[in-house]
């Protein structure tokens, strides 16, 4: 991709080395619950303070490192440096992130509508957010409740062990968690979420799927106009998203846990079907071709 010349948004929240929420000391919470009881004696008042250094500091105090925080990201977009390898890899979401921000603020002010951008929160091993606490294990994942999608650089690796590696795959993936947040917007996500609940669990999971695969679809609708409009793909980059997008499929994914592929057990889609959608919606770059519940709702 040719993204470093492109612009970096500042709705990108750089959560890497903090305390990992209920793990570890137990976050400050557990910290300032058992304060009170230390700070009767004068070693209460030495132990309270090693704790209170190791819950500021992190991993990061006793690394050898001279690095003394998690990198941010400031008003400007620009990350802050630490290590190279992960910066640069915030760099390009930052990029991502603000190139999904132009082409939906485009597409819904010519629909007579206004865009709100969601946030991205970069964190390590686990996080909470408004939908709860949550693993890295996980995956990438957006929460309508406090519209963020959440992000650990370490699924890049996962990416690249699923062999869907390169920029543009993990590209697709923040533009798909993007599509949920246009999802949440227009008002789908929760008339899904409505229906799913006084569904059976087989219908459940099939509106969960038509969610999904919608979502790919709007991630080929974003490729289409940062090709179209930005020059951001370069050659092969289509060919990545088309591989990232079926190796995260349901079925690829049950055959490498060993399970038994059953279609009614799908909760986001085939391989098959998720390299379909995404290839629509790069092909079409338009919204109104991402109607899975339409197309898929006779089968």
């Amino acid at each position: 991709m040719r993204w470093r010349k492109g612009r970096r948004s500042s709705n990108v929240e750089d959560r890497r080395g903090e305390a990992s929420p209920g793990g570890g000391l137990g976050g400050l919470g557990n910290l300032l619950a058992i304060a009170p009881f230390l700070l009767r004696s004068k070693r209460g008042w030495l132990i309270l303070l090693v704790l209170g250094a190791l819950y500021y500091f992190g991993s990061n105090m006793f690394s050898g490192t001279t690095h003394t925080g998690p990198p941010t990201v400031g008003p400007d977009g620009q990350v802050q440096p630490s290590d190279a390898a992960s910066d640069e890899l915030a760099q390009f979401v930052a990029v991502v992130l603000a190139d999904t921000e132009d082409t939906w603020g485009k597409l819904f002010q010519q629909a007579g509508s206004q865009y709100t951008t969601p946030k991205l929160v970069l964190y390590n091993d686990a996080v909470r957010s408004a939908c709860g606490l949550s693993s890295a294990a996980v995956g990438p994942f957006y929460c309508p409740g406090d519209q963020r999608v959440y992000l650990d650089l370490g699924f890049l690796n996962e990416l690249k062990k699923l062999g869907a590696p390169g920029d543009f795959a993990f590209a697709y993936v923040i533009a798909h968690e993007v599509g949920h947040h246009v999802q949440n917007l227009m008002g789908i996500s929760d008339k899904v979420q409505r229906a799913r609940m006084q569904s059976d669990k087989v219908t459940s999971n099939r509106l969960s799927v038509m969610l999904e695969l919608q979502a790919d679809c709007y991630a080929g609708v974003w490729a289409f106009y940062a090709h179209r409009d930005r020059n951001m793909l370069e050659p092969g980059d289509i060919e990545e998203g088309l591989r990232a997008a079926a190796a995260v499929g349901d079925d690829q994914l049950l055959r490498r846990s060993g399970r038994a592929v059953s279609p009614d057990a799908f909760t986001h889609g085939s391989a098959e079907q998720r390299a379909y959608w995404f290839q629509r919606g790069f092909t079409s770059g338009d919204v109104n071709q991402c109607n899975t519940f339409a197309a898929l709702s006779g089968q």
